[in-house]
C-alpha cells in the first residue's frame, strides 16, 4: 500500500495538517491499495493564492515557453506510462492493455497537442480600428471525476496552462493516485511555483472553496449533473466563469437501412468502455420496433464476448466497477428495471462468479421509453433496447431526457443518418461507428453541461476577449 501524506503547492510538497486520510481501492480485489490526505478548506486557500501569485508573471511568459512546459509533461508521462496505466487499472478498473492506450494514451497526446494548439493560435486580430486580443482568464479551479481520471484532468489542466492561466486541481477522492502521479511529473518538468497546485479531499470541503473563493476566476467541473448544479450555485455569487461536463444518456439510433450486425456489434462496444462508467456511453439502443428479436439474438451473440474479470488478468474485457457504492447503485437500477417489466436479454442482478471485487455483469435490458432506466443515468455495464416506430418516434425519444452529451446513428448511407443526426440535440453524433477525434468539440446540451473540451475549443474555454480601441489614423 502506497501512502501519500502531502499536497503540492507552490511548488512543493507540502505535508498535510489533517491526520485524516481518504483511502483508495483496488476495484478488482477490494484491498486499500493506497491513502491520500483529507485536504483542509485552509489548505485549498493557500492552494489559490499560490495560484493567484503566480498568474501575471506566467500569463506574460511567451507561448512558446509554456508550450516547452506542456510538451515536458507529454515525454515526462509517456515514461512513467506503465506505472500510470497500472495505477488507473486498479483505481478505476479498466482492463490494463486498455487502460495503457485510452486512460494513459490519450492523456499523454493531449498534453503535446494544446501545445500546438496554443502556438497555432491566433491570439490577436485587428476589426476595424480594434485589435482584439485573447488573454488568460486568470485562476481555473478544476474539479475532476474518476472514470476517466487523468483525461479529465489534462482536458482541464493542459490548455489552462497552454492559455496562460494557473491552477488548482482536486482530483476524485476515489481515484487521486494518477494525479499524484502526473504532480511528479509536472514537478519534474520545473513549471514555476504556484502555477500547478492540487489539494486532494472531498468536494463538500475542498471543491467548495474552489467554487467560492474570490481569487478563483472560473471553475472547470466534470462530474453529476446534481454536483454541477451545485457547483454553478456557488459559482454565480462571484460571477465565475463555469465550465461543465455532466451526464448522459446517449442514444444509438439503428435506422432501417443499416447493417444491423455491424450496428449492434459498435452500440454495445459503445456502452461497456470503462464498465459502462462513461458519461458518453451509448446506453440506450433504439430499434425499429419489426426487428426487436433479430436485434435481441444479436445481441445476445455480441455481448457473450465481454469477459468479466480483474483488470490485470489479460483476458479481462470488462472489469470491475470503481467502487461498492458504485456497484450497488448499478445493481438497483437493474432490479429497478426487472421490476417495471424489462426483458432480460443478458446478464442481471445476480453477481458474476468471482470472489472479490466490484463486479456486475454486462445486461441487456429490453425496455419501454418512459421506464426508469430510458431516463435515468446508470453509469455500469447496463444497455437497454428501445423499439421506434418510425424515424419521428426514434428522434423524439432520443431527444426525450434531460441531457444531451452524445449518441449514435446508424445506417446505410452516411448521408441519411447525418440527416436524422442533425435532428438529436446533443453535442457529439457518431455516425456508422465513427471514431472518436481529440481535435472536436467534446461537450453537451441541456443538463449535460456547459462548454466544450479538447483541441481548439477546449482551448478557448479559458482565454477572455480584450478589444484595445486604436484611434483611427486620418489622412494628412
Amino acid at each position: 500500500m502506497t501512502t501519500y501524506a502531502s499536497h503540492y503547492i507552490n511548488g512543493q510538497w507540502v505535508t498535510a495538517r489533517s491526520k485524516e486520510t481518504l483511502p483508495v481501492h483496488d476495484s478488482s480485489t477490494e484491498e486499500v491499495m493506497a491513502t491520500v490526505p483529507a485536504g483542509t478548506a485552509q489548505e485549498a486557500e493557500l492552494a489559490v493564492l499560490a495560484a493567484r501569485a503566480a498568474f501575471d508573471a506566467w500569463s506574460t511568459l511567451p507561448v512558446e515557453t509554456r508550450a516547452a512546459y506542456l510538451e515536458k509533461v507529454a515525454a515526462g508521462l509517456k515514461a512513467r506510462t506503465d506505472e500510470m496505466a497500472m495505477a488507473i487499472a486498479r483505481e478505476v478498473g479498466m482492463p490494463l492493455k486498455m487502460a495503457k492506450t485510452v486512460q494513459v494514451g490519450g492523456p499523454t497526446w493531449h498534453w503535446g497537442n494544446f501545445a500546438k494548439v496554443a502556438r497555432n493560435f491566433e491570439w490577436e486580430k485587428k476589426v476595424g480600428n480594434s485589435l482584439v486580443v485573447r488573454e488568460a482568464i486568470g485562476v481555473v479551479g478544476c474539479i475532476t471525476p474518476w472514470n476517466f481520471p487523468l483525461s479529465q484532468i489534462t482536458l482541464k489542466i493542459a490548455p489552462a496552462l497552454a492559455a496562460g492561466c494557473t491552477v488548482v486541481l482536486k482530483p476524485s477522492e476515489i481515484a487521486p493516485v494518477n494525479a499524484m502521479i502526473l504532480a511528479e511529473i509536472i514537478h519534474e518538468a520545473g513549471l514555476p511555483p504556484g502555477v500547478f497546485n492540487l489539494v486532494n479531499g472531498m468536494g463538500p470541503v475542498v471543491g467548495e472553496v474552489l467554487a467560492t473563493h474570490p481569487e478563483v476566476d472560473m471553475v472547470s467541473f466534470t462530474g453529476s449533473t446534481g454536483a454541477g448544479k451545485r457547483v454553478s450555485e456557488l459559482a454565480s455569487q462571484s460571477v465565475k466563469r463555469i465550465a461543465l461536463e455532466l451526464g448522459g444518456k446517449s442514444a444509438s439510433v439503428i435506422l432501417e437501412d443499416a447493417d444491423f450486425e455491424a450496428a449492434v456489434k459498435g452500440t454495445i462496444s459503445a456502452c461497456m468502455l470503462n464498465s459502462g462508467q462513461t458519461c458518453s456511453a451509448h446506453t440506450r439502443m433504439l430499434v425499429p420496433a419489426g426487428r426487436y428479436d433479430e436485434v435481441k439474438a444479436l445481441a445476445q451473440t455480441a455481448i457473450a464476448k465481454f469477459s468479466v474479470g480483474p483488470s490485470l488478468d489479460e483476458t479481462s474485457r470488462l472489469g470491475p466497477l470503481v467502487s461498492a457504492n458504485q456497484r450497488a447503485r448499478v445493481l438497483g437500477f437493474i432490479r429497478t428495471g426487472i421490476e417495471e417489466g424489462a426483458d432480460v436479454i443478458a446478464g442481471g442482478a445476480e453477481p458474476p462468479a468471482i470472489a472479490k471485487g466490484y463486479f456486475v455483469q454486462p445486461t441487456i435490458l429490453g425496455i419501454k421509453s418512459t421506464d426508469t432506466l430510458a431516463q435515468e443515468e446508470i453509469f455500469g455495464p447496463v444497455l437497454v433496447v428501445i423499439p421506434y416506430k418510425d424515424e419521428e418516434e426514434a428522434v423524439a425519444i432520443a431527444n426525450s431526457t434531460i441531457y444531451g452529451l452524445g449518441g449514435g446513428v446508424w445506417s446505410g448511407s452516411d448521408e441519411h443518418a447525418m440527416k436524422v443526426a442533425r435532428r438529436i440535440r446533443t453535442g457529439q453524433v457518431d455516425i456508422n461507428g465513427g471514431p472518436f477525434n481529440g481535435n472536436a468539440p467534446f461537450g453537451g446540451y441541456k443538463q449535460s453541461g456547459n462548454g466544450r473540451e479538447n483541441g481548439v475549443y477546449g482551448f478557448e474555454e479559458f482565454l477572455e476577449f480584450k478589444s484595445l480601441q486604436l484611434k483611427p489614423v486620418t489622412a494628412a
